[in-house]
């Protein structure tokens, strides 16, 4: 058989996983952005790890899905406003925090909802492994069914800041309301639909000024959207851009007294091109195939289970076709390496949902499956890995 034009040079040499630059769990990562927030606001059991960021009685987060650092710090016609925040990341440092690893929409919005690393609160990826019924689960789209508390058991900061007396709201789309992903990582105190941005942004500044102790999250998806559709230099996605700045700006010059409005996101994007050496499609390789039961995760993070037996050749496999463009770990090393989280803190529960082999793109290629992930392998924007532009994230600040 013919080899495909991006096959491995059997002289190279595969990348060392101890550079992957992992993910700071515990120290400046999206899990642990709410519960400094909320320890700050003398909510009981939880650490404010963020040390840089000052308390505030009223927290206000603002998660824009799919606008990365790198992508802000790129488009300074499009977002002068959020550009103009920049110095003001993370406490005034001017540093962003990373997402967690795979930086995927359901990972990272269960890290922030639960204050938890991916390793801990259960969701390693856009689909993992069901140990109990062998199935592949999509985590963002919660197919097949499955029960969400026991898939994710620990509450979340908004639960524990309700409790607490926190006045606690989310401000979302109404389509997300009652989804298995909100019940389980930012359900807690009232869920507030609105269908516009600026119906949404309106209502985050009333709910936060309602409590003398408030926590609002308020969320947008279309940029990613677009991303995906059009890639990230498109004139569709530079349009969201501008949108989505005019929204941030609306909500802080709203920001009632003794707040502090967040801005982050849930990963950045990178755009992928249609050509062989950058698309790998696993369905048609014979190579990679070998061995392997269950493609999990995305193309730029992929959760690969063996068959009973065949880990070690597929490890061994994946390490000589991909190492020069993919970190390619056994489920132990990438545990052991901190990239679901810090090392001894995977819970026994999800240990099986991670890949035998995990594979974390380093290159601009991505693993498709086209015949089994079709509308994913058109995508154009990508992301999951634990490049600067996928995990770098903004943590923006505005106080009042």
């Amino acid at each position: 058989m013919v080899q495909p034009a991006w096959q491995y040079d059997e002289d190279a040499t595969p990348l060392a996983l101890d550079t992957a630059p992992v993910p700071a769990y515990g120290s400046g990562s999206l899990a642990d952005l709410l519960p400094t927030l909320a320890a700050g606001q003398g909510v009981p059991g939880l650490d404010a790890t963020l040390t840089e960021l000052a308390p505030a009685d009223r927290n206000c987060v603002f998660l824009i899905d799919g606008l990365g650092w790198e992508q802000i710090k790129a488009h300074p016609d499009e977002a002068p406003y959020l550009t103009s925040l920049l110095a003001t990341s993370r406490g005034g440092t001017g540093l962003p925090i990373t997402a967690g690893f795979p930086a995927t929409t359901a990972t990272s919005l269960a890290s922030v909802g639960t204050g938890r690393p991916p390793a801990v609160h259960g969701l390693p990826g856009y689909t993992a492994r069901n140990p109990d019924t062998g199935e592949l689960m999509n985590q963002l789209r919660w197919k097949p069914w499955t029960d969400p508390h026991a898939w994710q058991p620990y509450p979340t900061v908004f639960q524990l800041a309700d409790a607490a007396g926190v006045h606690t709201a989310q401000v979302s789309s109404p389509t997300f309301q009652h989804t298995p992903l909100t019940t389980i990582a930012l359900s807690g105190g009232t869920f507030h639909g609105r269908l516009s941005g600026e119906e949404r942004m309106d209502l985050a500044a009333e709910q936060l000024a309602l409590g003398d102790r408030s926590l609002v999250y308020t969320y947008y998806s279309d940029v990613d959207g677009k991303g995906h559709r059009f890639g990230v230099d498109s004139d569709a996605w530079r349009g969201q851009v501008m949108y989505v700045d005019r929204l941030v700006q609306r909500l802080a010059e709203q920001l009632p007294p003794r707040a502090a409005l967040y801005v982050t996101a849930d990963h950045g994007m990178i755009d992928i091109p249609f050509d062989e050496e950058s698309r790998i499609d696993f369905d048609e390789d014979w190579e990679l195939r070998a061995g392997v039961a269950l493609l999990g995760g995305e193309g730029r993070a992929r959760h690969v289970y063996a068959v009973p037996g065949a880990q070690s050749d597929v490890l061994t496999v994946w390490r000589e076709v991909l190492g020069e463009q993919f970190w390619v770990a056994s489920r132990d090393e990438a545990i052991a390496a901190g990239w679901f989280g810090p090392p001894g803190a995977c819970d026994e529960r999800v240990y099986g949902r991670i890949g035998d082999v995990v594979a974390a793109a380093h290159a601009d290629v991505v693993i498709t499956a086209s015949r089994n992930e079709p509308h994913e392998s058109l995508m154009v924007g990508m992301h999951g890995s634990m490049t600067a532009a996928e995990q770098l994230v903004p943590l923006l600040e505005v106080r009042s």
